[in-house]
């Protein structure tokens, strides 16, 4: 199961088509529900710790607006844990949350350069390019493996154990 980055990063047609087919996608909805649940928030409707400032600063510099490190206190850890990414170019206002052009451009700029797969597909604008946009999809989340490769990790972690036993 590959942890799937989507942009717009609230799609909900997206997180969708990721679970479909066995992935996780890092949605920001995920993000809020984490915030909103948690014990350590003093303000519910601030939703905001100490620490989620000096996060953002992790991503943008203190020149930026304020609204932008605030989003990426939520957007970057996602983008950190993404193993792939789909990214939907010139979205309607209705498919997902593009209210900050500037978080959005950083955004996709962080998932680029990270260098795991993305798709980069184009909003569809008829029926036709609809099948399309989700063939697509489809055949990249196939592409990605089913589960994680951790039992090698695993032999080396559990090897240094064994000696010591020994030992």
């Amino acid at each position: 199961m590959a942890k799937v980055f989507i942009y717009p990063i609230n799609s909900l047609i997206l997180a969708d088509l990721v679970e479909r087919f066995g992935h996780k996608p890092l949605t920001m909805m995920n993000q809020i529900r984490e915030k909103v649940t948690n014990i350590s928030l003093d303000s519910p409707p601030i939703n905001i710790t100490p620490e989620d400032p000096k996060l953002g600063l992790r991503y943008a510099a203190i020149e930026v607006p304020p609204g932008v490190r605030g989003r990426m206190a939520l957007i970057g850890p996602l983008i950190e844990e993404a193993e792939a990414a789909i990214i939907v170019e010139n979205p309607p206002i209705n498919f997902g949350c593009i209210g900050c052009s500037r978080t959005n451009e950083l955004a996709k700029y962080l998932i680029r350069s990270k260098g795991v797969p993305v798709l980069e597909v184009k909003y569809p604008e008829s029926d036709e390019e609809a099948r399309d946009f989700v063939n697509k999809i489809a055949a990249f989340l196939e592409s990605l493996p089913k589960e994680k490769q951790e039992e090698t990790g695993k032999v080396k972690k559990e090897k240094p154990l064994e000696q010591e036993i020994k030992k």
